[in-house]
């Protein structure tokens, strides 16, 4: 049985911080560099206030082993790329390389996307300048902001991936 609901609510004092929790579990983690917002645009840092279903995922084969996940798991590769061009047929979506658009590149020399889980943000009915790449992936040392996502830690994202599946919405209130 995997959770139906997990809720992001913004870290008291601080917009750019929030606490995640998923049945019984409580995380900290890590929002945009603008905080929240509910009239997400391409490249304004900010988190989108949504409910937004996880999709699939992906893991970083060389350098993690992920836990059990009730979502499509895919392994990253050097040739995998974001979309994040909004003026490109491919706009939010996995691109491979070569690919000559504005793009983010999922095999990170952090370890950011060593577990990047797909959110339901602007993919679906997808909308041209209305954001891309909101991803639930892992949190630097510190949680800094993100650039719209939202991140926790490594030890945290394997606990969770366990509890997750194609029912899951994150809910960032």
């Amino acid at each position: 049985m995997s959770l139906t609901e997990i809720l992001v609510r913004p870290a008291p004092g601080n917009p750019r911080q929030a606490i995640v929790q998923a049945g019984s579990l409580t995380f900290r983690a890590a929002l945009g560099r603008s905080g929240r917002t509910s009239r997400k645009r391409e490249g304004d840092g900010s988190t989108p206030i949504a409910a937004m279903k996880l999709l699939h995922g992906y893991y970083r084969g060389d350098r993690t082993r992920i836990a059990a996940c009730g979502l499509p798991m895919a392994p990253i590769h050097e040739s995998l790329l974001w979309c994040d061009a909004p003026d490109d047929a491919n706009y939010n979506r996995p691109v491979r390389t070569p690919f000559a658009k504005s793009h983010e590149k999922m095999m990170r020399a952090d370890h950011l996307y060593d577990i990047c889980l797909v959110m339901d943000w602007n993919i679906a009915s997808r909308r041209r300048h209305r954001g891309s790449a909101i991803f639930f992936h892992l949190a630097k040392p510190g949680y800094p902001p993100t650039e719209g996502c939202v991140a926790i830690s490594r030890r945290d994202m394997q606990r969770l991936l366990p509890l997750i599946g194609p029912r899951t919405t994150v809910c960032v209130l």
